[in-house]
């Protein structure tokens, strides 16, 4: 297999907003996050992936760009950026910048020419149609609720937008939204940024004639547009023009992707992206009963979402590369969502859920806050929810489809993107140290107990295990490039898998329960007796048995 920097490597995502504020104001800025970069170097990571920090109208959290080439107010400014990444420079880690180009913001220069007459010259940017029979041009939900379709009374045409109606989608098919594009890309990496994570970049090429979708089936604007006919072409052409000329870490979002589609996101030949981010694994599962998309889904069934990773892993195997994550800025926590929260399983399901990770063949992500198991926020208030997604849908979800006021809470508390929005914990003063003025979103009350101050000084807290994690993957060439082997693949309880290189062997054995269970026989017997321990999350194991969400990797040689 070939090797490269950014398979070796482990990034940290980080939500500014949430992060660290310098200033005051109550919002994570670019300097709290320079301030908190030695946090990062002890940690261990490589590479951060800083969601969107360009000027924009916040509608979606920035993730709806008017000024790529300018930094949000909020955050701070351009030099505030060049410091913060010469600072990380320094400090040998690399920063990721989020690349928002399926669509911009309505208030993007672009798209306010665009709007002004048929013939501008910025007309063919975006998606514009006429209206079908006094209706939209096409029957596409958008991913946020509603039409994909909205109406301009200036020139009596619709505007194409998958997300928020303040964020309409680029037309890609024109060369000069392409040209423009990577002019802005090339721009920063100039300026000595290490990569990009590129945000639903599997939606850019939209199918040909825009046909109606399947009536009834969720967000089927999404999947209808995902991994369209071009998007290879034009993420060919973008690695042409601007990927190939730099030592970048690229990854792309990619909703709605397969595994073979991703076997040509993430070729080895190089010729588009590194790796892709694909979302099987953290839906609900197959079994549920789901009426209303992501907010009634239950978690999976452990063999089914073992088959899922697993697929993955021995898919893409000398193929492609794979990226792996539980959470981000667009899920619940993870050790709320995959593990336990409770009081008694918190710390221990958080390391649990760590090494199942960290163990597999890719690169792994840590999302702010995850090395902590910080976990949902459980708000019981609608006022406390910021996030556009899950405002709109308890509108509809509560004003149409006939659901009550308590069942969409209950929606919101187990499944909204502001569980992972929450402020980053830094220790137990006021605000959990985030910000001195009033935090633009409630801070978890579990911080006096869950926080980074604390967590450092502990060798036993999940701070000090992923640093043990993170080290482990740096020192041993097995945990990086090491063949992957699922094993008892319908056991419900324990996820148990090898992995290989050469003669040296990893047997990674994860307990999902807060039960004692039996490791199978057909496991223990191929664990001979001088294997040594490499990590485990218990101080003291049993004989044959993983005790409640107990990890244990073990190495050997045969």
């Amino acid at each position: 297999m070939n090797k490269a920097w950014w398979k070796e490597a482990v990034v940290y995502q980080i939500y500014p907003r949430s992060f660290m504020d310098s200033n005051g104001d109550g919002i994570g800025d670019l300097n709290g996050i320079t301030e908190k970069l030695e946090y990062l170097k002890e940690l261990g990571i490589d590479v951060i992936w800083l969601s969107p920090v360009y000027q924009s109208p916040n509608d979606d959290n920035g993730y709806d760009i008017s000024d790529y080439q300018a930094i949000m107010e909020e955050f701070g400014t351009m030099e505030d950026y060049d410091r913060m990444l010469a600072r990380a420079h320094e400090l040998g880690i690399k920063i990721m910048m989020d690349l928002v180009v399926n669509h911009t913001s309505d208030e993007h220069a672009w798209f306010v020419e665009s709007r002004k007459s048929v013939d501008n010259p910025y007309r063919d940017f975006y998606i514009w149609r006429k209206g079908k029979d006094g209706k939209e041009p096409n029957n596409w939900g958008s991913c946020f609720s509603g039409s994909a379709w909205k109406y301009d009374p200036q020139t009596d045409m619709y505007f194409l937008h998958l997300f928020s109606k303040k964020q309409p989608d680029l037309n890609w098919d024109n060369p000069k939204v392409r040209d423009r594009v990577f002019e802005m890309m090339n721009w920063w990496c100039e300026k000595g940024i290490d990569g990009f994570r590129m945000d639903v970049i599997s939606l850019i090429s939209k199918p040909e004639g825009l046909p109606d979708g399947i009536p009834g089936e969720t967000g089927y604007a999404d999947s209808g547009c995902a991994n369209g006919p071009h998007v290879h072409e034009y993420l060919k052409e973008m690695n042409r023009k601007v990927l190939s000329h730099y030592d970048l870490i690229t990854v792309g979002e990619a909703s709605g992707v397969t595994l073979e589609e991703a076997k040509k996101y993430a070729n080895a030949d190089g010729s588009e992206l590194n790796m892709v981010f694909q979302f099987e694994h953290t839906g609900g599962g197959p079994e549920a009963d789901n009426h209303y998309g992501k907010w009634d889904s239950h978690k999976m069934p452990l063999p089914v979402w073992k088959k899922i990773l697993s697929r993955w892993q021995t898919g893409l195997e000398g193929k492609a590369w794979n990226s792996l994550f539980l959470s981000n800025h667009d899920q619940p926590r993870s050790v709320s969502w995959f593990g336990n929260d409770s009081e008694q399983y918190r710390e221990i399901s958080a390391k649990m859920l760590g090494t199942c990770l960290h163990m597999m063949q890719g690169t792994p992500y840590v999302y702010q806050g995850e090395e902590l198991g910080m976990c949902n926020a459980y708000f019981d208030q609608l006022e406390d929810y910021r996030d556009i997604e899950s405002l709109n849908a308890y509108k509809e979800l509560t004003e149409t489809c006939g659901v009550s006021h308590e069942e969409m809470m209950g929606y919101l508390k187990r499944i909204s993107r502001d569980n992972a929005r929450t402020p980053m914990q830094w220790d137990d003063s006021a605000n959990a140290g985030f910000t001195t003025g009033t935090p633009w979103i409630k801070v978890n009350s579990n911080y006096p107990k869950v926080n980074a101050k604390q967590e450092i000084s502990d060798p036993d807290s999940v701070f000090s295990y992923y640093k043990k994690l993170i080290r482990l993957r740096h020192e041993n060439e097995i945990i990086v490039y090491g063949d992957y082997k699922l094993l008892a693949p319908e056991d419900e309880a324990l996820f148990i898998y090898t992995r290989m290189l050469g003669t040296q062997r990893l047997m990674v054995l994860c307990n999902f329960t807060e039960k004692e269970v039996s490791i199978p026989a057909e496991v223990t017997e191929q664990i001979p007796a001088d294997a040594k321990l490499l990590i485990g999350n218990y101080s003291k194991q049993k004989e044959e048995m993983l005790q409640a969400y107990e990890a244990r990797v073990y190495a050997y040689h045969l």
